[in-house]
């Protein structure tokens, strides 16, 4: 048991602990990361829909991919800071196999306090 000699009271103690607490709970609030993205390039009819999917859920990170009209491939990563900087990563320069990508780009990059997407998935 340690016992403190100093002039501290009781009070003081208790606020103190109930501030580390509310720090502490704030920084574990905002624990994940969610972007939005656009892949410039070839990048439709190369199964790249499929292969960041498959990307994505080996990575562990929640989302949406899906094709425009304007030839590129949007979507939406969520996931832990770490993993959806690796998933930015392949999406710049890795992709489907068959892909060209030329440029990402990415939008609304922001600190979540939980995922608001259960999965990874396509859209139509």
């Amino acid at each position: 048991m340690i016992i403190c000699h100093a002039n501290v009271s009781w009070t003081s103690l208790l606020v103190l602990t109930l501030v580390i607490l509310f720090a502490m709970s704030s920084e574990a609030g905002e624990k994940y990361v969610s972007v939005d993205f656009e892949v410039f390039g070839n990048v439709q009819g190369v199964c790249f829909r499929m292969y960041t999917e498959a990307e994505a859920k080996k990575l562990g990170v929640t989302g949406w991919v899906k094709n425009t009209r304007q030839g590129t491939v949007v979507g939406q990563v969520q996931g832990y800071p770490e993993k959806v900087k690796e998933m930015k990563y392949w999406l710049s320069n890795v992709g489907s196999p068959s892909s060209r990508i030329h440029r990402a780009h990415f939008t609304n990059e922001k600190p979540v306090s939980k995922l608001e997407i259960r999965g990874f998935g396509t859209r139509y």
